[in-house]
C-alpha cells in the first residue's frame, strides 16, 4: 500500500468520497465513536455510504448526562448499528477502590487501561475490521498532526479519517447542512488536558 500516493490523491476529495473509496477497499469495515464533539460528522458521512456499519462506542461509564442524551438522540436520528464496549468493573466500583486518579498518579495508567484500552482491545478483538473509520483531526494533538487522512497500523488495520484536513468551522457548517447537532458537554476521564493523547490512537500506529 502506497499510502503518500493514496494521501495525495484523497486530500481533495470530500469525506463522503473518502468514505466511498475505503468502503470499496474494506471487507470489515468498522467506525468508533465517543459522541464528543463533532463525531455526528464522522457517524453520519459513513452510514450515508454504508448504512449497517459496525459503530463500536467504547463507554468508559464517566460520560456527562448531556453526552449519553446526545448519544440516544444520534443513535435514533441515524439509525446506528451500535456495539457498546464497557469496563469490566462500573465506574461505582472502581469510585470507591480507585477514583479517578490525577494524571500525575501512578494509578492513571492502570485507569485509563480498564476505562479505555481495554474495551476498546476487546471491541476490536471481536469485530476484526480491515477500515477503521476515524474522527482524527489535524491540529488536535502533536502525535495527530503526524499522521493523515490514511495511515496503517502496525496490527495491520487501515485507519482513515475523512475529515483530517477540515477545521472546526467547516465540520459546524457540515452538522448545519445536514441537520446534525453536536455536543460540548463531553468529558474523557482519562484524557485531564483536551491536547493529550489517551493511548487508543497512539498504540495502533507505533
Amino acid at each position: 500500500m502506497d499510502l503518500r500516493k493514496i494521501n495525495e490523491h484523497l486530500k481533495d476529495k470530500t469525506p463522503g468520497e473518502i468514505v466511498q473509496w475505503a468502503v470499496k477497499t474494506a471487507n470489515r469495515p468498522v467506525v468508533t465513536t465517543n459522541f464528543r464533539p463533532y463525531e455526528a460528522a464522522i457517524l453520519h458521512a459513513t452510514t450515508r455510504v454504508k448504512d449497517n456499519i459496525s459503530v463500536i462506542w467504547c463507554d468508559t461509564g464517566y460520560n456527562t448526562p448531556q453526552t449519553y442524551r446526545h448519544a440516544e438522540r444520534l443513535i435514533g436520528q441515524l439509525g446506528l448499528n451500535i456495539h457498546l464496549y464497557v469496563p469490566r468493573q462500573t465506574a461505582a466500583h472502581r469510585d470507591v477502590v480507585m477514583g479517578i486518579p490525577d494524571i500525575d498518579s501512578p494509578l492513571h495508567k492502570e485507569f485509563t487501561e480498564q476505562v479505555k484500552l481495554e474495551p476498546f482491545r476487546r471491541a476490536m478483538k471481536e469485530h476484526q475490521p480491515d477500515v477503521w473509520f476515524t474522527n482524527l483531526r489535524k491540529g488536535q494533538t502533536a502525535f495527530r498532526d503526524s499522521l493523515d487522512i490514511v495511515t496503517l497500523g502496525d496490527d495491520g488495520i487501515v485507519k482513515v479519517s475523512p475529515f483530517f484536513y477540515w477545521s472546526d468551522a467547516q465540520l459546524d457548517t457540515y452538522l448545519e447542512d445536514h441537520g446534525l447537532e453536536n455536543e460540548f458537554k463531553y468529558y474523557d476521564p482519562t484524557k485531564v488536558l483536551e491536547n493529550r493523547e489517551c493511548g487508543l490512537h497512539v498504540s495502533g500506529n507505533r
